[in-house]
């Protein structure tokens, strides 16, 4: 009998499973995407519900180079072929939600992938290898499983009455449905300000409320905080327009029997002063979870992040299932509201290390790397080249690093995006530097448009830690001694190779640490 066990089983073909299923392709695995839809981007066929997305589109960078030109691209997959890009597909900044629709189609097709639509898995067992049933008897079988499903449940929050209340994945955003109304949103992400920002012009109020103060995507550097292209309301509020924010907690919903409700609010600035508060509509704006509900209790991965995403290793595995991978938004619990694992110019760089982990792991490929010279000064050439042309280590930020590790023959080895915290192969025991690209500590609290306040002089490497903006750290990690960093100050245009402020500083560093500790 023959053998019909996969190598992998992806669940879920958004931009995830689509990015894993050109790599597992092009690497001659076998393999299957199952999708619960009819074609690819379930997701984005619903959502964002103006369908307007908030992921950028910058087609004219100046730049030749296509690598430096996906740090502007937060649309496109990965992949070798140019018609494969998204700003092919449309030419707007903010794109049109159904322009990603068709662009994923695309690529599946043009890549060939193999995937089984209509395909709505309901059971994942392990009586060994996984079993993956899906809604009408078909079964799977693979060695490994991922799931790259994205999050499918709303997050509501524990409310007394928050039933009653619209969800933000099935409200009306017909504005005219609300014409003279008293609108509550609860929620103070981009969802939330994205409904209401569609209602400016037809409530008569609309009050935007959570627990916690609006958080700015430009200070925070966290592109799910407030986007700029969605906080009119803020306008509208601080210009005395009837709209406003609360900050404070719901308490309780009530559903009055006209139709409307009596909303109990706890303010947070004012000694926890509740109010009930007549509204017409309340909307449900609280983002997503991850559905955990298909696994088998042989097989159910832990939660983490109040139980919204899987818990994983550095690896993107379970940490209580082996064999059990994540890929995609969910994979957010590495960086959540830090970083950008929640999003496609992020997690495409974390699915292609997740695939050269399992090449790695699973069919004994080695981590893409080149040799170089272990001389300071070929090192920190190395470095430069690096950091002024990678988009992986710009656009995971703190999440994955380059590696050199030296080999003890006056060589060493030069890997690219790793997961910071990856431990054992392909890095070793022995010892190695880390590169990445991080914002400076407490950068959230900077004002960036107060230049009196907080900025480095950009010509001062030895205050190069203390900077807030996005610069290159490289650290040195040795067992058993404290890891020794080297900060490369930040710079306007990200240009770091000015012989005297960049190059040489780094060369010493890296004469220093060879010097200190055996090769």
């Amino acid at each position: 009998m023959a053998d019909n066990t996969l190598d992998y089983l992806v669940i879920g073909a958004g931009p995830a499973g689509l990015q894993l299923g050109h790599f597992l392709h092009r690497a001659g695995r076998t393999y299957l995407i199952l999708e619960a839809g009819s074609g690819p981007g379930g997701f984005f066929r619903t959502f964002p519900r103006h369908r307007t997305l908030i992921s950028i589109n910058k087609k004219h960078t100046g730049w030749d180079d296509p690598e430096l030109n996906l740090r502007m691209d937060w649309n496109s997959l990965l992949s070798d072929d140019p018609g494969l890009l998204f700003t092919r597909y449309s030419d707007r900044y903010f794109p049109h939600a159904d322009d990603m629709v068709r662009y994923l189609c695309d690529f599946a097709e043009a890549c060939g992938l193999r995937i089984d639509y209509d395909a709505r898995v309901v059971k994942v067992e392990r009586p060994g290898d996984f079993r993956v049933s899906v809604a009408d008897g078909r079964t799977y079988r693979a060695r490994r499983l991922v799931v790259a499903a994205g999050v499918t449940l709303p997050n509501v929050p524990p409310i007394p009455g928050v039933e009653t209340a619209d969800l933000y994945g099935t409200a009306s955003t017909d504005p005219a449905d609300y014409l003279g109304q008293r609108v509550l949103v609860i929620g103070k992400g981009n969802s939330a300000f994205e409904t209401a920002d569609n209602l400016i012009e037809t409530a008569a109020v609309i009050h935007v409320a959570g627990p916690h103060s609006v958080r700015m995507a430009w200070r925070t550097h966290y592109v799910g905080h407030l986007r700029a292209v969605n906080n009119n309301l803020l306008d509208t509020y601080q210009l005395k327009s009837q709209n406003a924010l609360l900050d404070g907690d719901i308490r309780r919903i009530e559903r009055q029997p006209d139709g409307t409700y009596l909303v109990t609010v706890a303010f947070a600035r004012v000694n926890e002063v509740t109010k009930d508060i007549p509204y017409d509509r309340v909307i449900l704006c609280t983002g997503f979870r991850f559905d955990s509900s298909i696994f088998a209790d042989g097989c159910r991965p832990g939660l983490a992040i109040g139980g919204r995403f899987p818990a994983l290793t550095p690896a993107y595995e379970s940490v209580d299932v082996p064999g059990l991978y994540f890929a995609g938004t969910i994979t957010q619990s590495r960086d959540f509201k830090r970083g950008t694992s929640g999003f496609i110019h992020g997690f495409r760089y974390g699915v292609r290390a997740l695939h050269r982990i399992m090449e790695s792991r699973h069919h004994g490929v080695p981590w893409p790397a080149r040799e170089l010279p272990a001389d300071p000064a070929a090192l920190a050439a190395a470095v430069i080249d690096r950091v002024n042309r990678t988009s992986a280590l710009w656009q995971q930020f703190g999440l994955l690093a380059d590696v050199i590790v030296l080999n003890g023959d006056g060589t060493a080895r030069y890997l690219e995006e790793l997961p910071h915290d990856l431990q054992g192969p392909p890095i070793g025991e022995r010892g190695h530097f880390a590169i990445t690209l991080e914002y400076g500590p407490d950068h959230d609290r900077a004002d960036p448009f107060d230049i009196e306040v907080g900025r480095i002089s950009q010509s001062d490497p030895a205050r190069a830690h203390e900077g807030h903006y996005l610069h290159p750290v490289v650290r040195h990690h040795v067992p058993g001694r404290p890891v020794a960093a080297h900060h490369i100050t930040e710079n306007l245009e990200n240009e770091w190779d000015s012989p005297e402020v960049h190059v040489e500083p780094l060369r010493a560093f890296f004469a220093g640490r060879t010097a200190s500790v055996p090769a």
